[in-house]
């Protein structure tokens, strides 16, 4: 095997989305000074970007925070700040980096932060949630609300789930009315599910330009580049601009024939968020074997968009709920899951799957290894499961993952080279009745549209 280049996709949006982000953290630093927008705290997971747009809000993220602390190599020491305050060391890390920069006045950027008016807890899928923005309501002095989204039990949200959350929303617009003394503009509000459902037809025509052989994008790493103004801007024409222009991008590169590589040897689908201590190592492990990321669940946390759903101009709180309750992977069982990462095998003609296991997040790695053997004894498909953390670096052993990397697409050169290796549809093979370690493994799942 022959080193690869470092590959890292650069073009306008590369820039755009510095940008982007700059002026973000500008508008906090704004709002930290003269409270001038308001700023509201909230989750990346079936976030409600656009009820915020109604009154003029900046979102704040413990999340986007937390990562960025990481990837700028000052995540641990606001980890060792939040257990030396009494957090267990298998806490959620981006739990204990987000209290931990708190305690310490850590801010990615190294400007100030605002402090929120209102923490909203939208609580989809991980329990974990209830207490961090408990934490974060108490250690900032400032009112918290509660998002109560029923988990997502059938294939599509029951009639009177959707109306529970939009209940929950209405009161929420009375609540930020009186915390903020702003009025909610309804017109805005509609305009920006507009420019949300313009926002998610341009993404996922991107994350479907992936299953081109070669694939111009990445839809791991260049994903999560692309996620940032993803959930910042959705409901904006900044979003709308930016991710036209990306698609626009990423449209000319397809028709060049152009991929992420010179040749792209192996597509694989990845599963979990990435180690963002050493992500760009983690990236290069890939690069070195001109693997191609063609799908991740990862880039589904905030919206999963690919399979049809749209914001809905007509239907805005509705659709703010929908949103909520069944298009992000977070708030979906394992077995809606096993389907997304099925689909995404056969559909986007990938030779493999990785299973990223994250170390402090059970939400997305509670089960992952009974969805490894479902995928590798059941369905046939050749599947790499490696263990570190999104953000705390003690965790990262960069020897043994490239090592079991390196085996991995060893073993899938090898099924090559001997004619066993299959691509996509190709790959799969339906279990026999009953059979398999998931419920429900021998029968195709019919949960997505």
């Amino acid at each position: 095997m022959s080193e690869a280049p470092r590959s890292e996709y650069r073009g306008q949006i590369h820039q755009q989305q510095k940008d982007l982000m700059l002026r973000w953290y500008e508008r906090l630093e704004e709002s930290a000074r003269t409270g001038n927008p308001p700023s509201v705290e909230l989750m990346i997971s079936g976030n409600s970007i656009e009820l915020l747009e109604g009154f003029g809000a900046v979102p704040l993220y413990p999340e986007v925070n937390a990562l960025q602390l990481a990837i700028r190599h000052l995540s641990l020491d606001p980890i060792l700040a939040a257990e030396e305050l009494g957090y267990a060391a298998d806490n959620c890390a981006y739990v204990k980096a987000d209290i931990g920069a708190l305690i310490r006045g850590i801010t990615p950027a190294g400007t100030p932060l605002p402090k929120p008016a209102l923490v909203l807890c939208n609580f989809v899928g991980c329990n974990t949630y209830v207490k961090w923005f408990e934490h974060a309501a108490e250690f900032q002095g400032v009112p918290l609300a509660m998002l109560d989204v029923p988990f997502l039990r059938t294939p599509e949200p029951r009639a009177e789930d959707v109306d529970y959350v939009v209940r929950q929303l209405h009161e929420i617009v009375c609540q930020l009315e009186q915390i903020t003394g702003r009025r909610f503009d309804m017109d805005r509000f509609r305009e920006a599910v507009r420019c949300s459902a313009r926002v998610e037809e341009a993404w996922s025509r991107i994350k479907h330009l992936a299953r081109r052989t070669p694939s111009p994008f990445d839809a791991y790493f260049d994903a999560i580049t692309l996620m940032g103004p993803l959930y910042v801007y959705r409901g904006s024409p900044e979003g709308v601009a930016f991710f036209e222009l990306a698609l626009k991008e990423m449209e000319e590169k397809a028709a060049r024939g152009e991929g992420i590589y010179d040749q792209e040897k192996f597509r694989v689908v990845l599963e979990g968020p990435p180690p963002y201590p050493f992500f760009r190592s983690f990236r290069d492990m890939f690069a070195s074997w001109k693997a191609t990321a063609v799908a991740s669940t990862y880039s589904t946390v905030g919206g999963l968009w690919e399979f049809g759903f749209r914001h809905d101009p007509s239907r805005p709180f509705e659709s703010v709920a929908l949103h909520m309750l069944a298009h992000n992977v977070t708030n979906r069982n394992y077995l809606q899951r096993y389907e997304q990462i099925r689909r995404y095998v056969e559909e986007w003609d990938a030779d493999g799957i990785v299973i990223h296991f994250v170390k402090s997040c059970r939400l997305f790695s509670a089960g992952q290894g009974d969805m490894r053997d479902y995928f590798t004894r059941q369905l046939g498909v050749p599947t790499l499961y490696i263990e570190s953390d999104l953000e705390d670096p003690r965790y990262f052993s960069e020897a043994q993952i490239k090592n079991r990397m390196d085996a991995f697409f060893e073993a899938l050169e090898h099924s090559r080279s001997t004619g066993t290796l299959r691509r996509g549809a190709a790959a799969l093979r339906q279990p026999a009745a009953g059979a398999g370690s998931a419920p429900g493994a021998g029968e195709r799942l019919n949960i997505l549209p």
